[in-house]
């Protein structure tokens, strides 16, 4: 078995407007020796912004800023900027996150090169509805009928005056280039899907469409114990290991008692991360502590970052709205 130490609740929520209802999804990057943390802040009426704080050591909080270091500016994302996932590949930070419209959660990214300016670059992922995609994808094999269930908005074409469209999120970006291109993880339940481009303007509504004609052949990690039997969605950014790359995710199983989000574990091939090598058959870890298993959703445990020093993995998870 894996040794596991849970060491608690590192960030809470406090009486600040932008905070005020919860803290959750901390991104966390380690820098020149400095720890960084971005995490969703959540807001009266469910309105998420990007807050910040530096760690002194991995259990510590240093500095928290007072206001949100990133927040709405686009339609795209009016009502909320959720679940932000960092690393750094060369010199630029890609920060990827869920941009939220009201009815459409979305991934988008922004980058910097000092972690204080940052240029949002919009939508990565296909805008496109339920039908769309199972036009496509649905052209050359049958799809998992979960695809459905999970995806299809109980055929709602409109909502609001927006159009509701496939959610795609859980953009996890690889922290480096494999063989000069980008790979990066992404989620349309209940499987995980990679994408490999060159640069990230290829992104295109013609590159998905593509992309989702092949899709088969794109989905990378699919539900295959019984912990997360329901589906899977990305978590940590991958740490790069001699034997793989180690992917830290979130599996979902259904009980009685509704979902139970676990911590999970597989390894990629290092050149090829199509490619899977192994996987934990049990999960990583799992709601157990009161603070996992009572929240506005129960039994989360919800992986979205790491670091490591001197050989010992830091793994920081979302737990329901602290």
């Amino acid at each position: 078995m894996v040794e596991i130490k849970k060491e608690g609740i590192l960030l809470k929520k406090t009486t600040l407007g932008f905070e005020n209802e919860g803290v959750l999804n901390p991104a966390i990057i380690l820098d020149n020796g400095i720890i960084h943390l971005f995490y969703r802040a959540v807001g009266k009426g469910n309105y998420s912004s990007i807050g910040y704080c530096k760690l002194s050591d991995p259990l510590t909080v240093e500095q928290r800023f007072d206001e949100p270091v990133i927040f709405s500016q686009f339609d795209y994302e009016v009502h909320g900027i959720e679940d932000p996932r960092i690393v750094k590949i060369e010199d630029t930070f890609y920060l990827t996150y869920a941009a939220y419209d009201g009815v459409n959660a979305l991934c988008a990214f922004a980058i910097s090169k000092d972690l204080i300016t940052w240029e949002k670059k919009g939508l990565m992922v296909p805008q496109i509805t339920y039908r769309e995609f199972n036009r496509l994808a649905g052209s050359r094999t049958t799809l998992n009928e979960k695809y459905q269930r999970y995806n299809e908005h109980e055929k709602i074409v409109e909502k609001k005056g927006i159009k509701v469209l496939l959610w795609d999120k859980n953009v996890v970006f690889f922290p480096r280039k494999i063989n000069g291109k980008f790979f990066f993880l992404h989620r349309i339940k209940p499987d995980i899907q990679i994408v490999c481009v060159n640069n990230l303007q290829e992104l295109t509504p013609e590159f998905w469409q593509n992309y989702l004609i092949h899709f088969n052949d794109n989905r990378v990690l699919c539900p295959k114990y019984e912990h997360e039997v329901s589906y899977l969605g990305g978590g940590c950014p991958p740490i790069e290991t001699e034997s793989g790359w180690l992917v830290i995710y979130h599996g979902v199983h259904d009980t009685l008692n509704g979902y139970v989000y676990t911590a999970c574990a597989s390894l990629l091939d290092l050149q090829n991360p199509q490619k899977e090598i192994a996987r934990l058959p049990y999960p990583l870890f799992k709601p157990e502590e009161e603070w996992e298993t009572k929240g506005e959703v129960n039994n989360v445990c919800f992986p979205t970052g790491t670091i490591t020093i001197n050989d010992t993995i830091y793994i920081y998870y979302q737990v329901e709205r602290i």
